[in-house]
Formats: C-alpha cells, sequence, structure tokens
C-alpha cells in the first residue's frame, strides 16, 4: 500500500482551500503534514523568538486542520511551529492547540519536539571541531555564538519519525527542513528513499508545484519505486514542467538537495504525466553520508533603528535624486560625528529610493524617473536613544536639503508626523553551519502531553 500524505498549504497562514482539503480527507491520508515557519521575512521572528503570523489567523486555520484530523484518523504534523521554531513559539503554538481542542470538545495526545539550542552547548560543540560552516557562512568564534539571542537546529525526518512512533495524534515540531515532515512516514514505512525525499521537495509549498500555485491543497503517494502528486483544488493541475521546477526552489542547485543524514540526487529523475492532472516521479537517488549533521540557526541584536520617510515630487529633485542623497549622506555623516562626537563606525545611515531602485540598489535596470519617489532613511545605532537622536539630525535634510546653495530652500513631504519612527532592535542572521550528532535525537528534546 502506499503511503498518502495529505498537504493542506504551502504554510500555515496562508490559507487553504477548504473544498480541496475535504476532496484530501475523502481520500484516507496517512498523514496530514504543514510548514509552519520560513526565513522569507529576515531574522527578526528568530531574533525575538516569535510567529509573523497573526494568532487569531493561526488559530483559525490550526482549528480546521485539527477538525480535519479528527475526520481522517490520522496524525496532524506541524514543523517550524511559530515561524522559528524556538522554544518560545512551540509554547505559543500548544497553547493555540490546547485552545482549539477545548473549543471542538477533543482532547489529543500531542508529541511536542524541541529544537531550540543553549548558546553555551554550541560554543562547547564548536570548540570540539563540531561546528563546521556551510558556503559564504560569516566567522564565528565563541563570543559570536554566545551574542545569539536564539539558536536553532534544523531536524530531519529521524526526529519527526521518533515524535510519530509515539502514537501522537497532533505532532507539534520546533524547527525543522521544509521536507522532513513529508517526508518522515514513507521513510518509516520503507517506500523509496529517493522518492521519499524528492516528494517531499516537491510537496513542500503545497500547490506552488502545480498550475495554480495559490490553490494549496494536494496529495502526495509514496510507494516503492517513487511518488505521484496530485493537486486538489479545482483549476489546478501538475505537469512535468511545474512538478520537476520546483527543485529550483529555495535551492542552488536543481538536482542535489541536501538534508539530515545525506543528499537527494534527482539528475536521473523521469517526471511522466500520468493522467489530467497527476505527474508520476521514478528515478530519485537517496545518498546517505557518513556522518549525521543538522543545520545551525542563530539570530543576534546588530544595534537598534529609527527610521524616517520623505516623498519627492520635483521632477528635478527627481530626476537627481541619488545626487541630493549622496550630499545628504556627506553632510549629515559630518554634522553627526560633530554634534554626537560619534565614529563612522558607531553607527550607520542608509537612504533608499523607493520606486527606483530601493530592492536591486546598482543592479537595477534604471527606466525613466517616475514623477514620485519615496526616501527611507535607516539609522542603526548601539542604543534607540541614540538611533533616534541621529534621526532627528537627519529631519531637516530629508525635508529642506537643496541640490545647490544658488537655489531657493525646497520643502518635501514627510507622511508621518513625529517623522522619526524608533523600529526597535534590528537583528541579523548570523550562524549558517552544520552540527555534527553522534545520534539524531541528540540536539532534541521530545515530550508527550495529553490535552
Amino acid at each position: 500500500m502506499p503511503t498518502r500524505v495529505l498537504i493542506p498549504s504551502g504554510a500555515l497562514g496562508l490559507g487553504y482551500d477548504a473544498e480541496a482539503l475535504a476532496r484530501g480527507i475523502a481520500l484516507n491520508p496517512d498523514l496530514i503534514a504543514i510548514d509552519g515557519g520560513s526565513t522569507d521575512s529576515g531574522p527578526s521572528y528568530l531574533g525575538r523568538g516569535v510567529s509573523k503570523y497573526s494568532r487569531a489567523g493561526t488559530k483559525a486555520e490550526w482549528k480546521g486542520l485539527i477538525e480535519a484530523r479528527a475526520q481522517a484518523g490520522c496524525p496532524l504534523v506541524i514543523g517550524t511551529a511559530g515561524t522559528c521554531g524556538t522554544d518560545s513559539t512551540v509554547d505559543w503554538f500548544l497553547d493555540i492547540t490546547r485552545e482549539c481542542l477545548a473549543e471542538l470538545g477533543q482532547t489529543a495526545k500531542i508529541a511536542v519536539l524541541r529544537s531550540e539550542q543553549a548558546p553555551a552547548e554550541v560554543a562547547k560543540a564548536f570548540a570540539a571541531g563540531r561546528v563546521a560552516a556551510l558556503p559564504a557562512a560569516p566567522e564565528i568564534d565563541a563570543d559570536l555564538i554566545g551574542s545569539c539571542t536564539h539558536i536553532v537546529a534544523l531536524a530531519g525526518a529521524e526526529q519527526i519519525a521518533a515524535a510519530i512512533d509515539t502514537g501522537a495524534e497532533i505532532i507539534i515540531a520546533g524547527r525543522t527542513t521544509d521536507t522532513a515532515t513529508i517526508a518522515a512516514l514513507p521513510l518509516m514505512r520503507g517506500d523509496h528513499a529517493g522518492g521519499a525525499w524528492h516528494g517531499a521537495k516537491i510537496g513542500e509549498c503545497g500547490a506552488l508545484c502545480a498550475t495554480n500555485p495559490q490553490s494549496g491543497v494536494i496529495v502526495i503517494d509514496f510507494d516503492a519505486t517513487g511518488f505521484t502528486v496530485t493537486p486538489l483544488a479545482d483549476g489546478a493541475y501538475c505537469t512535468p514542467h511545474t512538478v520537476s521546477a520546483h527543485m529550483l526552489y529555495e535551492n542552488s542547485d536543481p538536482f542535489i538537495l541536501h538534508e539530515p543524514g545525506g543528499h537527494l540526487d534527482v539528475t536521473a529523475a523521469r517526471y511522466v504525466q500520468k493522467d489530467d492532472r497527476s505527474v508520476r516521479v521514478d528515478g530519485s537517488v537517496w545518498v546517505p553520508s557518513d556522518r549525521y549533521t543538522v543545520k545551525l540557526e542563530g539570530a543576534r541584536t546588530a544595534g537598534f533603528q529609527t527610521i524616517l520617510m520623505a516623498t519627492i515630487r520635483d521632477r528635478r529633485y527627481v530626476e537627481n535624486i541619488h545626487a541630493w542623497c549622496d550630499d545628504i549622506l556627506a553632510k549629515h555623516g559630518a554634522r553627526v560625528q560633530n554634534r554626537l562626537g560619534l565614529s563612522p563606525e558607531e553607527f550607520s545611515v542608509e537612504l533608499r529610493v523607493i520606486g527606483v531602485d530601493a530592492t536591486l540598489g546598482k543592479l537595477e535596470n534604471r527606466a525613466t524617473p517616475p514623477v514620485e519617489v519615496g526616501v527611507l532613511g535607516i539609522i542603526t545605532a548601539p542604543t534607540q536613544d541614540r538611533a533616534n537622536e541621529i534621526g532627528k539630525l537627519l529631519n531637516p535634510f530629508l525635508l529642506h536639503h537643496p541640490l545647490t546653495r544658488e537655489e531657493e530652500q525646497p520643502t518635501f513631504a514627510f507622511p508621518f508626523s513625529p517623522a522619526e519612527i524608533d523600529r526597535g532592535a534590528a537583528y541579523e542572521f548570523c550562524l549558517n553551519h552544520v552540527l555534527t550528532l553522534s545520534d539524531p535525537m541528540e540536539a532534541f528534546r521530545l515530550e508527550v502531553i495529553n490535552a
């Protein structure tokens, strides 16, 4: 018998098609799996240990999946609970789960898998040579590791399998790889290892592997030689192109995917249209590693920020916006050093031109100047008070700074008052490393709760 995994969406918080989900429940899945996290929105969520999704939205969607789980009679698993998978977001998600069960009049056995790492323990592992850098990783030392506000290890299929083995009906996992929650059960049942990992990669983002990416719900059947993927929403279907293309998603190599314990090689994979909406895949290979490693993610405070925004419509200024910004940066930097006695190493100021090249910078293929641009000032300093003080010194430049001495003083627009907005602590990712484990559960903690 194939192992059938139902995936409601690419991530909890994005929504899912209720009718398509009902079709999936009618297919009697062996597991319902969904991802709960992402690093797409930057390091702040890991740095603070909070979710980027609203509690109300998370609860509404999760409650629907708890109901679906009861109807299907199979386990429900979420990976990277609460966006970043720290202990605090796992606890946050556990509270939501308890509320949902109480409101539904249900009880459940819950397995909680924790992925957060103590900086002191990571520092010991680093000193012992068990922490290795991935490509383009920053240089680290014990002090940097100790400065992390949160560090998580990415669990793989082995840790999810341990949680499933408890007999839990609901599994709440801390940080996991995007594929682990999907691949675990097929691997436990002896399905083709290459197919398990490849199918999990294709299904990690729900219907992103289909012609209607926003429709969410898909089902994957795993067996002894590969897998079959089927989207379940109206108007959604898979093709060999849409399925094979997903290997490029968030992956630097279209043929190789590294996971804890080995890597997936899809060089010889064959993608065949099975029917009008399903694609069959065979030929993927799982290559075990001689050592078991898990990826580490860490974030730390990089300073405190104040932001300002000015909007500019004067055509001459729009056409010369970069010269205007460069002149402001030079003059403002000198004023900060003079008035506050700070060296350039003690603060940073950026002016990003919204509507011209704020995203790509010098890589932007600039077109005709727009009618209006926004100039976003971003000040970073060691304290919030200092960042705000530097912002106040920037204020008059953004409001009145002329291109030349000879012209009359211009006035631009601030969309907010006060113009200076305290953004609070700014965080940065500072670990892109792997940790070698002697046992897959060595860096993880598993507990079972009856709720």
